[in-house]
Order: C-alpha cells, then sequence, then structure tokens
C-alpha cells in the first residue's frame, strides 16, 4: 500500500470514530440546554400571580377605574401581572389566579355584558377568589344609604349565581358626559336631575385596589363586605 492510499484510510477511519462521538455530544447538549431553559421558563411562569380586571362600560368612565384598579394591583408586588380588559375580549380564564368584575350601571342594572360573563364562566368563577364593582352616579355622595342603594344594584347577579361569592365588593361614582350619551339615555337623565361631571374619587378607588390584593392571592373566601 503506498503512502497516498494509507493516508486516506488512515483519515476516514478517524472519522468514523469521531463523527458519531462529535455529533451525539451535539445532540445531548442541545436538548439539555432546552430542557433547563424551559424548567427556568416555566419557574417563572409559576411565580407570576395573573390577576383579571374585566370590566363593562359605555362610555369610558368604568374602563378608567379598571385601569387604575389595575395599576395599583401591578405595583403591589413584582410576583403579580395584571390584565384589565372589556369583557367581551376575555375567552379564556385559566391563566388567572383571582378575578375583578365590574360594570358600570344603567337603568338600576350591570350592563348586559357584564352580566354575560358571569354567566358564561360562572363554573370557573365559583372556585376562583372573585370580586366585583360597581361604578354609578347614586356614589357621587357616599352615605349609608348611597351605599345600600348601589350595592343593591348587583342584588340580581349574586341572585342568580349564587355558587360565586365575591371576596369583597368596591362602590365607585362615576361621570356622566352627556356628549358621550346617546339621546334618550341623556333626556332621562336630565329628566332625573342628574348632574354632569367626573365624580370619581381616585383615592378611594387605590385604597380598594389595595386591600383587595391580598383576598385574591389565593384568599379564603368569607363573608361578602362592600368597602369603598
Amino acid at each position: 500500500m503506498d503512502r497516498r492510499s494509507f493516508l486516506i484510510l488512515a483519515s476516514g477511519a478517524i472519522s468514523a470514530l469521531t463523527l458519531p462521538y462529535d455529533k451525539g455530544i451535539g445532540l445531548e447538549t442541545q436538548p439539555s440546554a432546552a430542557r433547563f431553559q424551559g424548567v427556568g421558563f416555566e419557574k417563572e411562569r409559576k411565580m407570576k400571580n395573573r390577576l383579571l380586571i374585566a370590566y363593562g362600560s359605555r362610555c369610558g368612565s368604568t374602563g378608567g377605574v379598571a385601569e387604575a384598579i389595575g395599576q395599583v394591583l401591578s405595583e403591589t408586588g413584582a410576583n403579580v401581572k395584571v390584565d384589565v380588559r372589556p369583557v367581551r375580549d376575555v375567552n379564556d380564564l385559566s391563566p388567572y389566579q383571582g378575578v375583578i368584575v365590574g360594570s358600570a350601571i344603567r337603568m338600576g342594572k350591570w350592563l348586559p355584558e357584564a352580566v354575560e360573563f358571569i354567566k358564561t364562566y360562572n363554573e370557573t368563577l365559583s372556585r376562583l377568589p372573585v370580586a366585583y364593582f360597581v361604578v354609578c352616579l347614586t356614589m357621587k355622595d357616599d352615605t349609608v344609604e348611597t351605599r345600600r342603594k348601589a350595592l343593591g344594584f348587583l342584588d340580581p347577579v349574586r341572585k342568580q349565581f349564587p355558587q360565586v361569592k365575591p371576596v369583597d365588593i368596591g362602590l365607585f361614582a362615576g361621570a356622566v358626559d352627556y356628549r358621550k350619551l346617546s339621546f334618550a339615555y341623556s333626556l332621562i337623565l336630565k329628566v332625573k336631575g342628574a348632574p354632569e361631571g367626573d365624580f370619581r374619587n381616585w383615592e378611594a378607588i387605590r385604597t380598594w385596589a389595595v386591600n383587595i390584593h391580598p383576598k385574591l392571592d389565593g384568599g379564603r373566601r368569607s363573608g361578602t363586605q362592600a368597602s369603598h
């Protein structure tokens, strides 16, 4: 065998010995890294307590209240992620450890889409810490009587879905801008003498949000207490 043939055979043998080893290391290293990375991502995902604020609004007043609550909850702890969405934009509750549902009041009732949300997810909500909130002009003056009346707006929802037991209920004043209302509804409010303006008490809203967080963070459901 000449020198050139010997070198070709030797090179092939070395390749045959080293290629499976190198290839094996490559196959093992990459999946291992992926597995460790996946564990890290899963651990990080589980560490975050994800809350949902779902709301029904007509002219934006209630949406502003929901956003303010969400901001406070987001600042409460590093492991809290808060999603603030209109009830019509929610289609899955599985990512959430707690839910807040709120609505503006029209004709003495929660908006239909907010009620429909509770109806659609009542079984899931019955297993989660849930809080309700109401935004209405009735709460412009915060008295025992106005709080009793505002709390009564939720009676139909609570009677229809008794398995959903709110850990707390927030009662907040809203805003009235006749330019954003339908002619018929604005006429009704004017006949009733409803004042125009923004009566939202942001300090009261933020205080409620701070106090509600421990009750949503895996808190035990106890007797319902309306707070403001």
